[in-house]
């Protein structure tokens, strides 16, 4: 097949970054084909002032890029699973007490998967996303490896740790050379309409970011059964100053009751605005219980932990251990988090452990815990288990 005639599926989210990454392929001599992912039905994804994705706005800008690149376009409707693979994984986290992360939940389940099959029928050899990462072969191992990006602050490894080495060997991220500042003054020179759009920042499917409410509205009937008779109005306890019912009580690590609160799923790890709760050195959420709806509040000494459990892991480009794995790694336990050097061991069964080498704070069950080897990322996989430790043990 000639240059000229290879095909690229590139995913086109109506940003800057993958209308970029679209002119790119095509500068680099290969037939793009954008594709727009329809994910989710929310005429409130398009409200004014929100930094969310996948609007109407987004398929239409979308749409007038690959016009204006002469490139082949196409809506396609992915809403079929992702209610149940997202939106109800979503809800069913914060109502286990995690915090979960929807977006690499919808690359790992949704985006990826379907892109490669859109790809096959398309008879494209490679999937292209605006992700800020790199994809290198390693010669020695022929394995393929995900590296970190040039702009570090834009990295999106951390959230690409589920890819597999059959996927990595058909994926380009052509940003991942290139600063962000860079991608938009490309798109300007070429006079992309989306040049200096804003990122994207908030979940799609709760654009105003409200997701206590949004669980309130969307949870099943059995859950909201369930959050009423926690509700108990009957407790004293249970109370507002105002006298309004609550769903449970704030306490500290030693059970005392500190307050009232209006549904353990509004609050996360490490989170301290917002409590309503007076006292004389700041208090922070250091535990959630939903089994006795109860959220512990705590110093800042208590968000620290050396040891972090996690499942689901995935190793990019080594070989599933067949017995425990131990290695030096660097990790993050979020994505905005400073990497952070300790000892990993990664179980057959896909369990692992990490000791970092000193605490880090506020790690949330339900994130995910990925590991680098320098500049290269080696996996990940899903926070289990919180127990507030304090940095002094």
């Amino acid at each position: 097949m000639a240059e000229s005639e290879k095909k690229a599926l590139v995913a086109m989210s109506g940003g800057v970054d993958s209308s970029v990454a679209a002119y790119l392929m095509k500068e680099k001599g290969y037939s793009p084909i954008g594709v727009t992912m329809m994910l989710h039905e929310n005429d409130e994804g398009s409200i004014k002032g929100t930094h969310s994705c996948c609007t109407q706005d987004d398929i239409e800008d979308a749409r007038v890029v690959a016009s204006y690149l002469g490139i082949p376009f196409n809506v396609v409707n992915f809403l079929d699973g992702f209610k149940e693979k997202i939106i109800d994984k979503f809800i069913e986290t914060y109502l286990k007490g995690e915090t979960p992360n929807p977006c690499i939940d919808c690359n790992k389940y949704m985006k990826f998967g379907r892109l490669f099959e859109m790809a096959d029928e398309q008879g494209c050899e490679c999937v292209v996303t605006g992700h800020y990462a790199t994809v290198e072969k390693d010669e020695q191992t022929g394995r393929y490896r995900l590296r970190r990006a040039k702009d570090r602050k834009k990295d999106q490894t951390y959230v690409l740790y589920f890819l597999s080495q059959e996927q990595l060997a058909r994926l380009v991220f052509p940003l991942g050379e290139y600063e962000k500042e860079d991608v938009r003054d490309l798109a300007e020179a070429q006079n992309l309409i989306v040049a200096r759009k804003h990122d994207s920042q908030d979940i799609c499917f709760v654009p105003d970011g409200d997701y206590a409410g949004f669980i309130e509205r969307d949870a099943a009937p059995q859950v909201k059964a369930a959050l009423e008779e926690a509700k108990d109005s009957n407790d004293p306890a249970n109370k507002s100053a105002e006298g309004e019912s609550t769903y449970g009580k704030f306490i500290d690590k030693n059970g005392h009751i500190l307050g009232v609160h209006k549904g353990y799923y509004h609050y996360t790890i490490g989170q301290r605005k917002g409590l309503g709760i007076s006292a004389e050195a700041p208090l922070y959420v250091v535990d959630i219980i939903p089994k006795t709806n109860e959220v512990v509040l705590g110093s800042n000494d208590d968000l620290f932990r050396r040891e972090v459990e996690a499942y689901d892991f995935n190793l990019i480009s080594l070989p599933e251990p067949d017995n425990d794995l131990v290695l030096r790694v660097t990790a993050k336990v979020r994505y905005r988090a400073v990497d952070t050097p300790g000892t990993i061991t990664i179980r057959k069964d896909g369990t692992a452990t990490m000791l970092f080498d000193e605490p880090v704070r506020a790690v949330t069950p339900g994130q995910s815990l990925v590991i680098y080897d320098g500049e290269y990322c080696l996996g990940g996989g899903i926070i289990t288990d919180n127990k507030y430790v304090n940095k002094e043990d």
